[in-house]
């Protein structure tokens, strides 16, 4: 097997990305820079190149074309326009599908049959829409979905309870946005429900500050890079050394003909299947509330 990956955009997202995959132990053995301007995809390659001595993996690296697409295990699209100060992931939908159409025709013309990886905002919508323009079979397109929302819920758990993160089992479903959740019924830490350790009005904080965390990032520093770079790569583990690892991806939902973030079984074959939470009554309502919004925002592309 090649374990080869493509990225497809060279902006924040999509260098964290690749500067993960270096630095962190992974199973990818060629990796593959695309991006609109290709005098900065050489550039990005080589300097990752010259870091390659002190990383704990051999990756050949390159800049490429989608001809690199053909024979690519999973190819990782980062590209398109980035959120802005005062904008939702929503207000990005008009101009990332005009992005992705143009983007993915070219993958598939050069006989891609790997897995797509979506990490583009509202990603979501993008990942329906992979699928959508694709023609790949529904458990072959994955979104980052909730993984990042699901990492900074247990790095919060953890700085409040003193458990590791590690230890913490929990999980951000529905839109990677602003009608996500916390199943807090779900959430244990060891075996223990995690009402033990913190009372309700700590858990209804810490859930605001996870959904709000990428709205306080990018006031800060203008983006959001190494948090998604990372959960990237513990997908991309997942899927090239079949890991049979459960994570927080976007996926697809027959019953309501979207994608959005659950717990799944990743793979080889991409998602194996989907975890099935025990919800609330309220929960179950706000699951409602968070498909409806997916609904309405894919209605709007049309």
């Amino acid at each position: 097997m090649k374990n080869k990956v493509v990225i497809i955009g060279t902006g924040n997202v999509g260098l964290s990305y690749a500067y993960a995959l270096i630095n962190q132990p992974s199973y990818v053995n060629e990796l593959v820079l695309i991006d609109i301007n290709q005098k900065r995809a050489i550039g990005e390659a080589m300097d990752l190149n010259h870091g390659m001595p002190f990383g704990p993996n051999h990756i050949l690296i390159k800049a490429g074309d989608y001809e690199d697409c053909q024979n690519a295990d999973i190819v990782c699209i980062c590209a398109g326009a980035n959120q802005e100060v005062g904008e939702t992931r929503l207000d990005l939908i008009n101009k990332n599908c005009v992005v992705f159409a143009e983007v993915i025709r070219q993958v598939m013309e050069h006989g891609f049959k790997g897995i797509f990886l979506v990490a583009t905002n509202p990603v979501d919508i993008m990942t329906f829409y992979t699928w959508q323009l694709s023609g790949l079979a529904h458990n072959r397109v994955i979104g980052s979905g909730t993984t990042l929302d699901t990492a900074r819920l247990r790095y919060e758990l953890g700085q409040a309870t003193g458990i590791s993160p590690k230890n913490i089992h929990a999980y951000v479903i529905g839109e990677h946005g602003d009608s996500e959740f916390v199943p807090w019924s779900s959430v244990i830490a060891g075996a223990q429900p995690i009402t033990d350790f913190l009372a309700n009005d700590q858990l209804t904080t810490i859930e605001e500050r996870v959904r709000t965390a990428a709205y306080h990032i990018i006031n800060a520093k203008g983006n959001t890079s190494y948090g998604i770079g990372m959960c990237l790569v513990k997908i991309t583990n997942a899927i090239l050394n079949d890991q049979n690892l459960i994570l927080s991806v976007s996926c697809y939902d027959k019953i309501n003909n979207l994608y959005l973030g659950m717990p799944a079984i990743i793979n080889r074959e991409g998602i194996k299947q989907k975890i099935k939470l025990t919800l609330t009554s309220s929960e179950e309502n706000k699951l409602t509330n968070s498909i409806k919004t997916l609904k309405n925002a894919i209605n709007s592309t049309k």
